[in-house]
Formats: C-alpha cells, sequence, structure tokens
C-alpha cells in the first residue's frame, strides 16, 4: 500500500500539471477547438495500435475489482495521454475516471510483479484508485471510502481499509509536496438550522435526484446512439464536429474542459440559468463519442449551477443551493 501511495502520489502529480497547462493553453488559444475532431482520431488511432480499442473505460476498472481481472499496464499512458488531449481540444469530460483507470492498472500490474494472490490482488487495485483519486482531489477519507465500495456499492469491503487509507494518505502527501492544490471551495453564506431550511433542502433533493437520474439516461442514451455509426473514427469524427459547432453557437468556453471556474462562480452565487443542461448535452456528446475523461467534475458542474439557480426560487442562498447541489448530483 505504500508503494501504490508513492507511484500513484508521483503520477496523479504529473497528471494534474498536465491537465492544468493544455487547460491554460486551450483558453489562451481558442482556436484549438477546430482541432477537436482531429484529436478524436488521434485517440481511436492510437487505443487501437496498442490493442486497447475495445476498452470500457473506468467500468472495466471497477469490474477488474470485482472480479480480478488484471489490467493492461498500457491502460496508464494511453489514458493520461487521451485525456490530455481531450481537455487540450475543448471536450468536456472530468479528470477522475483517467486517474482510476492509471492508479487501478499501475496497482494490479505492481500486483502481479508481486505475486499477490486473489483477494490481495483485488486490494491492491483499490489501494491504486485511492491513492490516484487522494493526491488528485487531496481528499484521501473520500478516496479510500470510494475505493472499498466498488465492490459492491455501498458495501464496505473492510479489508481494505488500512491499504487504502494508507496508500490515499501517502499519495495525498507526495502530491502535496509537489504544490498540488486540493479541491476546495468557500461558502459565503450557510443558513440556520430549521424546520424551514430542512424543507428547502429536502426539496432540493428531489430536484437533484431527478436531476442525476437525468444525467445517468443521457449519457446512455447518447452511448447508444452513437453505436449507430460503427466506424470508429466516423463516430468520434462526427462527435467532435458537434461539439465544435455548439461551442460555436453558444458562444462560450464554458463548457468546454472539466469547467472548475464555472463551478466556483455558482458557489459564489453566479450561474446561467440553462448553463446545468448545456453541460449535460457537452458531456453526453463527447464521453459518447469516444472521448476520455471521467464523469464526475461534469456532475459537479451540472449539480452545482443547477443548485444555484433553483435554491433562490425555494428561498435559499444560491451559494449553498450549488454546494447541495455538486454533493448530491
Amino acid at each position: 500500500a505504500g508503494v501504490i501511495g508513492l507511484v500513484a502520489g508521483g503520477v496523479s502529480t504529473a497528471f494534474y500539471y498536465a491537465l492544468n497547462a493544455v487547460t491554460a493553453l486551450r483558453e489562451a488559444n481558442p482556436w484549438l477547438l477546430w482541432l477537436l475532431p482531429l484529436g478524436g482520431v488521434a485517440i481511436v488511432l492510437l487505443y487501437r495500435i496498442c490493442g486497447m480499442e475495445k476498452d470500457r473505460g473506468t467500468n472495466f476498472v471497477l469490474v477488474a475489482v470485482r472480479e480480478n481481472q488484471p489490467l493492461r499496464l498500457r491502460t496508464a499512458p494511453l489514458i493520461f495521454a487521451a485525456t490530455v488531449l481531450t481537455h487540450l481540444l475543448g471536450g468536456s469530460s472530468g479528470r477522475e475516471g483517467a486517474i482510476l483507470q492509471i492508479g487501478g492498472s499501475l496497482s494490479s500490474k505492481i500486483g502481479r510483479w508481486m505475486g499477490l494472490d486473489d483477494k490481495d490482488s483485488r486490494i491492491i487495485t483499490m489501494c491504486g484508485m485511492a491513492g490516484g483519486f487522494s493526491a488528485l482531489f487531496g481528499t484521501p477519507l473520500a478516496a479510500a471510502v470510494f475505493a472499498m465500495e466498488v465492490e459492491s456499492i455501498g458495501v464496505m469491503y473492510y479489508a481494505a481499509l488500512v491499504p487504502c487509507v494508507l496508500s490515499a494518505l501517502i499519495a495525498n502527501v507526495i502530491s502535496s509536496l509537489f504544490g498540488v492544490a486540493s479541491t476546495s471551495f468557500t461558502l459565503a453564506a450557510i443558513p440556520e438550522l430549521s424546520a424551514i431550511s430542512l424543507l428547502q433542502t429536502i426539496g432540493l433533493g428531489i430536484v437533484f435526484g431527478a436531476l442525476a437520474s437525468l444525467f445517468c439516461r443521457a449519457m446512455h442514451t447518447g452511448g447508444t446512439l452513437y453505436k449507430k455509426i460503427e466506424n470508429p473514427y466516423l463516430r468520434i469524427v462526427v462527435g467532435g464536429c458537434i461539439v465544435v459547432l455548439l461551442s460555436l453557437l453558444v458562444r462560450s468556453g464554458d463548457y468546454n474542459g472539466a469547467g472548475m471556474s464555472v463551478i466556483s462562480a455558482a458557489l459564489a452565487g453566479h450561474a446561467v440559468p440553462w448553463a446545468f443542461a448545456l453541460k449535460i448535452v457537452f458531456t453526453v456528446l463527447t464521453l459518447g463519442a469516444g472521448f476520455k475523461g471521467g464523469e464526475i467534475v461534469p456532475c459537479f458542474f451540472v449539480g452545482a449551477t443547477c443548485g444555484c439557480v433553483v435554491a433562490p426560487l425555494l428561498g435559499m442562498d444560491a451559494g449553498f443551493g450549488a454546494a447541495l447541489g455538486l454533493i448530491a448530483v
């Protein structure tokens, strides 16, 4: 677990700085968006050359833990490069899906080198996921709990508790030493606990539950529709072109990349009323076509912007509503 924490912390630090660099480069050079379809072709070609054209993304990491299936080491550099390229050219995706695959594949390979049995192979893969997530977001406890719930959602895999926490803590220390800032936000207003605030929160919870369901259904539907285009090169070019055209129509780069700046603005009480709907559309179009990344940061975006808009309608502070949305969705 200690070894995995060191490895995951180092790789996650590199991934963090790579994403920050390409995001800054894209924002300084908006014309890079026009290269998104071409970048998609490069991603598909790269996966095909490496014999990973049927890669199932983050889902395969989860299956690997549940069924103790080995993960290929080449998954780590492939998803690293593909996610960086997606963010550079303006695809709407997160970063956690990539880091779970990177951490999981690296730790799985190290576990095989160590000759671990089935049980410990599962645990060491969880350690990699926990370490990667912890180092990237600065949340060791959440990362460890998340990894332990992979075996069966809602059921804790307690045998992995100490290794996952240790790996997550060490990875977080490593990334902190290299200047990786923890993901955190400041709330300007927190309401008093009362019957009214509880009712307001329940109302928002219903909205966020429905929104999460909509997001999930949209992701599944988008993927199904894209699969009607059998040629993966054509599929990702079509998806890239649609994202480019939609970006030009909305005349904003807020929906390209992860959108952390929009999340911060929502938590400060500022959001465009339709931002959450557009982010869902952009994310479905990007990931469904075959671009790489994750869904968690887009979920943060969708929840925060929706909460910021809906909370005032129920008499609650917009920034606090955004915080509830970020967590709940």
